[in-house]
């Protein structure tokens, strides 16, 4: 039996860090339409944290402050085709 050709190990990517964590000056607020847009699809969903690298306490702030954008109108529901 051989082996197969190429790298024996697994290549792991570098870790997101948590933006927020890192400069504690970035608020999370529902009226900062541009920067909760960086957190949802083009369709409006709003991104895991294995995508967007956010710890799980700023991703629960981030939900919430979205949910809360999208009832004051500043951000979509839905974007229809």
């Amino acid at each position: 039996m051989q082996r197969r050709p190429g790298n024996p190990r697994r290549s792991y990517y570098k870790r997101k860090t948590c933006r927020f964590c890192e400069d504690k000056n970035i608020k999370i607020d529902y009226k900062n339409s541009g920067m909760l847009r960086d957190f949802i699809t083009e369709r409006g969903k709003i991104l895991p944290r294995r995508i967007t690298g956010t710890c799980s306490r700023h991703q629960r702030q981030l939900a919430v402050e979205i949910k809360r954008a999208r009832i004051m109108a500043l951000l979509p529901f839905s974007v229809h085709d």
